[in-house]
């Protein structure tokens, strides 16, 4: 059966309100100049038509009073705008800091998602109510747009980097989630469903299925598992040799580089040091660190992320 799809679905997050009120707001601006321009257009057209071929215009010499008033509204009104929608548009930009992170990979042609305590999702998504929400997305392939129209949330995935969005539903129900970027021959079929829960149902069902089956693994316990598998411990674990940075508490810090350069430890660094660690050198060590790129997959890199963030409190472990 096929849902049908309003042109301005109901609002199910926090933002969207807030959205949908800019959204109007130019609306009802442009409509109003639209109306003014076009209706003193026609006015215009049949009052000061020329109603004799020889009729000569009297000369206009200006008026500063309209000049005032054609300069100064219309700056008011864009510079309310502009105010306007930088604030939002910081406000979606910064998740807050008790919101709960989901990695997501987009990948031709679905969505695969997981949370933190290991649950993992293909094209739909559990999420309580109430609660802001962080997805941390990728992309394996091409650029996709994960796209929640209830939500009004819509981010690309983009590959070789890590891009963020956040919202918090407000009512449970399940929504529609879309590719909003055209990813190939069978992007139409790239959808799935936002399902939101109250907390109790939400953690009623992130416990399911674990009953007389082993557990999910963590994004956090699987990255510990490839840092040990991977051989990291001999250059970054606490107490190893120097010959790499040390990784505990390096999340959120400001590395200083070998040219002079810095740049904040986070997800992005974290992933191109993994990936492509020659790219910056850190201050003081050398460039010995091989490339992983080929070696682990996106989900891969998360997870080592995912622990090297718990190295905050957490020293590494040695073999």
């Amino acid at each position: 059966m096929i849902e049908r799809l309003h042109i301005f679905p109901e609002q199910a997050s926090t933002l969207a309100p807030q959205t949908d009120a800019l959204l109007f707001f130019l609306l009802g601006i442009t409509t109003f100049f639209v109306v003014l321009i076009a209706g003193t257009i026609i006015v215009f057209m049949i009052r000061y038509r020329r109603r004799d071929p020889d009729e000569i215009p009297p000369s206009v010499h200006g008026s500063l009073a309209l000049e005032i008033a054609w300069t100064v509204p219309p700056l008011v009104i864009v510079m309310i705008v502009f105010f306007w929608g930088a604030s939002l548009f910081a406000t979606i930009q910064r998740p807050p800091d008790d919101a709960i992170n989901i990695d997501v990979v987009g990948k031709q042609w679905m969505w695969k998602l997981q949370h933190m305590e290991g649950r993992r999702e293909i094209n739909e998504l559990h999420i309580p109510v109430g609660k802001p929400i962080k997805l941390t997305m990728t992309s394996e392939d091409v650029i996709h747009s994960f796209f929640v129209p209830a939500f009004r949330t819509k981010q690309d995935a983009v590959p070789g980097r890590y891009t963020t969005t956040w919202f918090e539903a407000t009512k449970p129900g399940s929504y529609h989630l879309f590719c909003a970027e055209y990813c190939g021959t069978i992007h139409s079929g790239m959808i799935g469903h936002v399902i939101a829960m109250e907390p109790a149902e939400f953690q009623a069902w992130l416990q399911s299925g674990q009953a007389g089956a082993v557990p999910p693994v963590t994004p956090a316990a699987a990255g510990e598992a490839l840092f040990q598998e991977q051989g990291c411990t001999s250059c970054h674990a606490a107490g190893a040799s120097q010959r790499g940075p040390q990784l505990a508490g390096l999340f959120g810090t400001t590395v200083h580089f070998e040219d002079g350069g810095t740049a904040v430890a986070d997800e992005n660094y974290l992933r191109e040091s993994i990936l492509n660690p020659q790219a910056h050198l850190v201050q003081g060590y050398q460039a010995i660190m091989p490339t992983y790129q080929g070696l682990l997959s996106e989900e891969n890199v998360m997870q080592l992320i995912a622990y090297l963030k718990t190295l905050k409190t957490k020293e590494a472990k040695t073999p």
